[in-house]
Parts: C-alpha cells; sequence; structure tokens
C-alpha cells in the first residue's frame, strides 16, 4: 500500500485522520487559497482540495494523498477563519437564528498514477437565536478565532445550535471522514 500523506497541517484535520488508525504523515501544501472571480463556494474548496493534493505530489511521488479544504457560507457569503475576536463576534452576531452551511472538499490523489478523486461534502448548522451576551460569553470560554463560523462544535459551540443536517458531523471540523473511507476505497485502502 502506498504511503498515505495528509496534505494539511491543520491539528483538527490530523486527529480526525487518526481516529480511523491509519499511518499517515502530514505535510503543507503552501498553496494560494484566493478564490476567483464568480467562483462557487464549492468550485472553490473542490479546486482547493484538488491543488492541496497535487502541491504535496511533488514531495511524495508515490504517496497517496488526502487534500482537504472547507469554507463556510451564511447568507451567499463565504465566511473566514475570523482572526479576531470582532470578527467573531460579528459572524456569530450574523449566523444567529440562520442555517450556516459548510462545504468540504475532500480530494485522494495516487501520486505515482496521477489517479485523483475528489467531491464536496455539504454540512448544515442551524443556529438558535442568540443575545450578544450569550456570544460574549461563548467567545470568552472558547474564543475559536481559528475556526471558520467562530465555533468549535466539538466543544462549547454545540451550544449556539438548534440543530445540524448531514451525513457526516466531522465534517464541521475539516475532515468528512465517512467520504474519506469511501475515496480510499476506491485505491485499495480497506478501512477499518
Amino acid at each position: 500500500m502506498a504511503r498515505i500523506i495528509l496534505a494539511s497541517s491543520s491539528p483538527y484535520r490530523q486527529q480526525l485522520l487518526h481516529k480511523l488508525g491509519l499511518d499517515f504523515q502530514s505535510c503543507s501544501p503552501n498553496i494560494d487559497e484566493t478564490s476567483r472571480p464568480d467562483e462557487t463556494a464549492t468550485a472553490l474548496v473542490q479546486r482547493l482540495a484538488e491543488q492541496k493534493a497535487r502541491a504535496v505530489a511533488t514531495q511524495f511521488p508515490q504517496g497517496l494523498i488526502i487534500g482537504s479544504d472547507q469554507v463556510c457560507v451564511n447568507q451567499g457569503q463565504i465566511l473566514g477563519k475570523p482572526g479576531t475576536r470582532e470578527r467573531a463576534k460579528a459572524q456569530l452576531l450574523a449566523a444567529s437564528g440562520q442555517r450556516i452551511t459548510f462545504y468540504t472538499g475532500l480530494a485522494v490523489l495516487d501520486a505515482a498514477n496521477d489517479r485523483l478523486h475528489s467531491m464536496v461534502e455539504p454540512f448544515s448548522v442551524l443556529f438558535r437565536p442568540l443575545t450578544e451576551a450569550q456570544i460574549e460569553r461563548y467567545l470568552d470560554r472558547e474564543p475559536a478565532l481559528d475556526c471558520a463560523g467562530a465555533f468549535k462544535c466539538e466543544g462549547l459551540g454545540i451550544s449556539l445550535f438548534e440543530r445540524m443536517e448531514g451525513r457526516d458531523p466531522n465534517s464541521l471540523i475539516g475532515l468528512p471522514l465517512i467520504a474519506l473511507v469511501e475515496l480510499l476505497g476506491r485505491f485499495g485502502v480497506d478501512v477499518p
């Protein structure tokens, strides 16, 4: 079996991939993640997931490389990682009472044969109506400045939701494991 490489330096994606019990190595892809004019959220994440896998393939020409990228969309607007408390608060205020959709692009590349399979996994959360005080308390306890949408569903962020919709909640963290198992199976990797 080819060596499995995760084209990501994200500790969240690494933690998720460990759940599958696979031996893997991580490598940062260092690509330009700028969206193109008029590029949809789904087209963006699929393109970036594929680009990440291909960028790492130059270092691991015999590897089975996993690329992933995610965006958060609220009312047609793509949200990035907030980076600051002020932006996190603004994202959460805008999400209050809204359905937010996350799109995660996933690509698996057999670098030796240049065989690629990719897809986009959607996952939605319906935020409950939130007060400014609730948002402030949340940010005091779990800033989540490095997470698109300004929350961590695997932590206290779950308290912000009314409902979650989708086939794999791991998608919210950045690596849809159900889809990944399917794609790895196309390359002969049988999990478990």
